[in-house]
């Protein structure tokens, strides 16, 4: 079964570009040559975005290559099929790595478990009911990228197609 989505390089230092460009080549299993354009939000990065088409697990096998580098923004998004929900991954340097599933239509579907989880640490009073449920939903993520997805705004997207 295959899936669709989107790598979005938030911001990436130019040395690193073909370091990323070789990595998401090695999960697609083609050469990938991605159009870089500066990042105005972060002076000195680029950034890029493509979309791909791959088996179900391209979006964590391409979240796998690429975290744990540093001064790398990066999201990778995966669409929803018949086999499989939706997913997200958002990666930030000081933040580290967020993975959330995704239904049809975008909505973050969190876990019984993880709610459950979140609740009883804030009914034992270790942490705030609305910090937990902000992190469940990725919001320290999002408050550190969107100034990173605004600059981006009209910058052109390439397809990249897995070869299977």
């Amino acid at each position: 079964m295959t899936t669709r989505g989107v790598l979005y390089v938030h911001s990436a230092p130019r040395a690193l570009c073909p370091h990323i460009e070789w990595a998401v080549a090695g999960v697609l299993g083609t050469r990938v040559n991605l159009d870089w354009i500066r990042q105005p939000a972060s002076p000195g990065t680029w950034r890029s975005e493509f979309s791909w088409q791959g088996q179900v697990g391209t979006a964590s096998q391409l979240a796998s290559a690429l975290r744990g580098w540093h001064l790398l923004r990066f999201e990778v998004t995966a669409e929803p099929c018949a086999t499989a929900e939706g997913e997200r991954y958002s990666a930030t340097p000081e933040l580290g790595i967020f993975h959330a599933v995704t239904g049809i239509h975008g909505d973050i579907l969190i876990p019984e478990d993880r709610l459950r989880a979140a609740l009883a640490r804030a009914q034992r009073g270790e942490t705030d009911l609305e910090a937990e449920i902000a992190k469940l939903l990725g919001k320290p993520w999002d408050d550190e990228l969107e100034p990173f997805r605004y600059a981006g705004e009209g910058a052109p997207v390439r397809w990249l197609h897995q070869v299977v």
